[in-house]
């Protein structure tokens, strides 16, 4: 199979760290994951949301196209953990809704993201995790992660609509919806397997199947 860069979208707690990691042990392929223990503002932007806002987000989107540009020019195929396209449509967009990313440093950013994107390649493949909200926080409080204790239903509910509305604009490459609520990739290889065929085959130009 010829190169291929494939994201993995989704809500928190959809599903998208372990599906890369498997995916990319399973295809061979190269992974690349969200900076969180080397990320110099997270610790100071949960602290202080309005204040460190405008420079998580900065940083998360010179970090991700810096990481996108290095695995393109490898001539190995490769998936992402999140997609840049987040950074803007779903989270920079929410910070701006709750009043943590004022108007004039919302518009910069979008200004610098749009330029950032428009100087990209585009990827083979946008994977979408989709899960209802009750199964994301119920995920979320599984895994009990420190920096994800102030995570609420609402705020759950705010990023999914958000989501829906990047979806139904989205088109930068084909996009393979998945059902992931009652998919279980880690334990199960059976379904591992399926999600596996479903990519390749669209990958292949095949017509999607939705579970």
């Amino acid at each position: 199979m010829a190169k291929r860069i494939v994201l993995v979208a989704g809500n928190i707690g959809s599903g998208k760290t372990s599906l890369t990691e498997r995916i990319g042990e399973r295809m061979g392929w190269q992974t690349a994951f969200e900076s969180v223990v080397d990320n110099p503002y997270l610790s100071n932007f949960y602290a202080d949301m309005k204040t460190w806002s405008f420079h998580l987000q900065v940083f998360f989107l010179g970090h991700r196209a810096k990481q996108y540009l290095e695995l393109w020019e490898d001539p190995r195929s490769a998936i992402l953990d999140r997609s840049i396209y987040e950074d803007a449509f779903i989270f920079a967009r929410a910070l701006h809704s709750m009043g943590n990313l004022n108007e004039t440093d919302y518009h910069a950013y979008r200004q610098l993201f749009d330029l950032v994107i428009g100087r990209l390649p585009a990827p083979s493949l946008l994977v979408y995790l989709k899960a209802p909200v009750p199964i994301l926080l119920k995920r979320i409080q599984q895994r009990a992660r420190s920096m994800e204790t102030g995570i609420s239903a609402d705020y759950l509910k705010l990023l999914d609509s958000y989501y829906i509305d990047w979806m139904n604009n989205f088109d930068t490459c084909p996009v393979l919806t998945i059902q992931s609520d009652d998919l279980d990739f880690v334990n199960k290889p059976q379904h591992l397997d399926l999600v596996v065929d479903k990519i390749q085959e669209k990958l292949a130009g095949k017509e999607e199947i939705i579970f």
